[in-house]
C-alpha cells in the first residue's frame, strides 16, 4: 500500500514540477520598446493619412506578406479598422504567423496633446494557431515646429521569458525598419 501512495506522490510531483516549469519557460510578460523620428518638411496629417493605411505596411514593414481587411467602419474624426495578415519573422524567416490588428485611427483632443494617433492591438499566432501572443501600439505624430512632424511609437508586446532576446531583436528590427522606411518615403516625397 505504501509504494501505491509513494507512487502517486511521485506522479503528482513531478506533474505539479513538470507544469511550474512549463508555466515559466512559456510565461509571457509584456516588454516595452519605443523609438521616434523626425520628418523635415512634411505636416503630420499627411505622415499620419499614411501611417494610418494598411496598405502601406507592406512598404514600410518588411516582414509583412499578406493581409486582409476584415472589417473597417468609422468617419474621418475616428476611424477603426481590423486586418488579418501573415508575416515572417526577421530573424527566423523560415517561420511565418497570422495576426489580427484592431487599428483606432483619430486626431486626439488637444486635452490629449493634439496628436494624430494610430493605436492599436494584435493577437500573434504561431504553430498553426496553437501559441497566441497579444501586444499593443500607439503611433503619434504631431508637429515638431511649422515644418517637421514629430513621430513617436510605443509597442508593449507579449513574450515568453526565454525568448526575451529573440523577442526584443524581433521588435527592434520591425519597428525600425518602420521607422526608417517612413524617412526614406517622406524625403523622396519632399525633395
Amino acid at each position: 500500500m505504501a509504494s501505491i501512495a509513494s507512487r502517486f506522490f511521485k506522479r503528482r510531483f513531478t506533474l505539479a514540477a513538470l507544469s511550474i516549469i512549463l508555466y515559466w519557460i512559456l510565461s509571457s510578460p509584456y516588454n516595452t520598446f519605443e523609438t521616434e523620428i523626425v520628418l523635415h518638411g512634411t505636416k503630420p496629417e499627411v505622415v499620419w493619412e499614411y501611417v494610418a493605411d494598411f496598405s502601406k505596411m507592406k512598404t514600410l514593414n518588411p516582414t509583412i506578406l499578406d493581409f486582409n481587411i476584415v472589417k473597417d467602419h468609422g468617419n474621418v474624426h475616428h476611424w477603426q479598422y481590423s486586418v488579418e495578415y501573415t508575416e515572417r519573422l526577421s530573424h527566423w524567416p523560415y517561420s511565418k504567423n497570422v495576426a489580427l490588428g484592431h487599428f483606432s485611427v483619430r486626431k486626439l483632443p488637444e486635452a490629449e496633446g493634439g496628436q494624430y494617433s494610430v493605436a492599436s492591438t494584435h493577437k500573434t499566432c504561431f504553430l498553426l494557431g496553437l501559441f497566441c501572443l497579444n501586444s499593443e501600439g500607439e503611433f503619434k505624430i504631431s508637429y515638431l515646429n511649422e515644418h517637421d512632424t514629430y513621430c513617436q511609437e510605443t509597442v508593449k508586446y507579449q513574450c515568453p521569458f526565454l525568448f526575451g532576446r529573440f523577442c526584443r531583436r524581433e521588435v527592434e528590427y520591425q519597428r525600425t525598419a518602420i521607422m526608417g522606411n517612413l524617412q526614406k518615403h517622406f524625403k523622396v516625397k519632399t525633395h
